[in-house]
């Protein structure tokens, strides 16, 4: 009778002890989670992109010959700040086993792109400034615009995203260990782009 009474209280006890280790187990990934949606901001990487833009524009008597060019140079700023969005971290990017954490980042991306106008500066010595031959506002903006797609279309090719990632990777490295992980792999997701490109319909 004792045997049969152990063969019942067996599995649940058992059962028990899953609920228990599984009630153990969920706090440890939420305060994972946590601690690293709380790093967000300081998972970014903000990069300060200068760019020279050179402009001209052709003058033309009854729009055949070419009288005169007009040129001018100016000196642009764009501030690029990159990082991930941990809103879309998911609990299954998240692999916990004993002292080994696992984590699918989502893939690096820009987070704010800020090209004020401000920052083009025309310089007066290398622009032509005859009242003649001059580039006007409107010659102004359309180089200022044609400036910041450029920028924006090549800002994969910078180096920047990998740079992020080896930003984050170290950051969250070093969280992790003082959590009291021991082996730590860290990938980002290669899905996502990283960035919108633009076309501002800019037209000669």
């Amino acid at each position: 009778m004792l045997f049969n009474k152990m063969k019942n209280i067996l599995p649940v006890y058992l059962f028990l002890m899953l609920v228990f280790l599984s009630s153990c187990h969920r706090p440890e990934r939420h305060l994972v989670i946590s601690k690293i949606r709380s790093t967000a901001q300081l998972a970014t990487t903000e990069t300060v992109i200068d760019k020279i833009v050179i402009g001209d524009k052709s003058r033309r008597l009854f729009g055949i010959i070419n009288v005169s060019n007009a040129e001018f140079v100016a000196y642009t700023q764009a501030i690029v700040k990159t990082g991930i969005d941990l809103t879309k971290l998911r609990k299954n990017d998240v692999r916990i086993s004993n002292n080994t954490i696992e984590i699918e980042f989502p893939a690096v991306e820009v987070l704010d792109f800020s090209f004020p106008f401000d920052s083009f500066r025309i310089d007066p010595i290398l622009s032509d400034d005859d009242i003649f031959n001059r580039i006007d506002v409107v010659d102004q903006e359309f180089y200022y615009r044609k400036a910041e797609m450029d920028i924006r279309n090549n800002l994969e090719y910078m180096g920047i995203k990998e740079q992020t990632e080896e930003n984050t990777r170290k950051m969250m490295e070093s969280l992790l260990k003082n959590l009291g992980y021991e082996e730590i792999y860290i990938s980002f997701s290669d899905s996502g782009k990283f960035v919108n490109k633009v076309n501002l319909k800019i037209t000669d």
